[in-house]
């Protein structure tokens, strides 16, 4: 089987997008041509270049702002993986993406859509699909059994990725060199955790894989103070990878007083997630 090219943007501010970028480091069925990071920061280029020196891997990095004031990495990053040095090794993100997407690639994105959508202001982008983690889908288009308690009856919610840069969510919707965008919403990825349970399932396997085994030991440091974490962009990954894992709805996305939402849409070549199938997602997860 070919494996799928893939571009992949990402922030640091959750340990689900390390997690991810290590999923796709190591994933037999991945071709990771590049990755763009948001905001930004020498400390999150430094992050994702330490990611890459692990697999030793060279390909190119991308930066929303190389001088953002801010580190946005989670203490997490450095109490897991030790002391990360911070790098200027990264271009203008929207760059990276032009350069190294094609009809042929799958763009994963896990962070505000800043890189995408200066890139798509720049008429610069075109690619064979979009997998976004952000969105929501609820009343009337997830069935009422199929909806989470805290999600019962709600038509709209506010979503992170979407609404750290609305104007460029809104691009993304209706770009023509994105000819397929799908979204993996809040009302499934947070059905969707790293438990002890599935640490116990990577600890099996982890050996066999320097991505499984990079996931055990960060997520071993995580859960000495918390039960779970849920796995938004690694389920979007997996997703990109396995699209069967998803059950999928083709709606129109649209933005309502800080809060998204999703309407039934024949013909809108989008589409977002209402169920998956967790077998198939493990068996994805844990590849090697």
């Amino acid at each position: 089987m070919e494996a799928l090219k893939v571009v992949f943007d990402m922030e640091t501010q959750d340990p689900d997008d390390f997690l991810t970028l290590l999923l796709l480091l190591g994933h037999p069925r991945i071709d990771l041509r590049a990755v763009t990071v948001t905001p930004g920061s020498q400390a999150q280029v430094g992050v994702v270049r330490y990611a890459l020196s692990c697999f030793e891997v060279d390909i190119p990095v991308g930066a929303y702002n190389i001088n953002h004031p801010k580190t946005c990495v989670s203490p997490w990053h450095y109490r897991a993986y030790g002391n990360i040095p911070p790098s200027c090794d990264a271009r203008e993100g929207h760059e990276v993406l032009a350069e190294n997407c094609d009809e042929k690639t799958t763009l994963i994105t896990g962070a505000a859509l800043k890189n995408v959508g200066r890139a798509i202001k720049n008429n610069s982008l075109k690619v064979k699909k979009l997998v976004a983690q952000g969105g929501f889908a609820g009343e009337g288009v997830v069935p009422k059994y199929l909806q989470m308690e805290k999600f019962k009856g709600k038509k709209t919610c506010p979503t992170f990725n979407l609404n750290g840069d609305r104007k460029s969510a809104l691009a993304v919707l209706e770009y023509s060199g994105i000819p397929r965008r799908y979204f993996v919403s809040k009302n499934v990825c947070h059905r969707v955790l790293y438990d002890q349970d599935l640490h116990k399932q990577v600890r099996v396997v982890r050996k066999r894989s320097k991505a499984l085994n990079m996931m055990y030991l960060g997520m071993d440091i995580y859960l000495q103070k918390r039960s779970h974490k849920k796995l938004h962009d690694p389920l979007a990954a997996c997703c990109a990878i396995t699209p069967l894992i998803g059950q999928w709805e083709e709606v129109e996305l649209f933005y309502a007083k800080g809060e998204w939402g999703s309407r039934l849409a024949s013909g809108s070549n989008t589409w977002i997630i209402v169920d998956y199938n967790h077998a198939l997602f493990l068996e994805t997860f844990l590849a090697y």
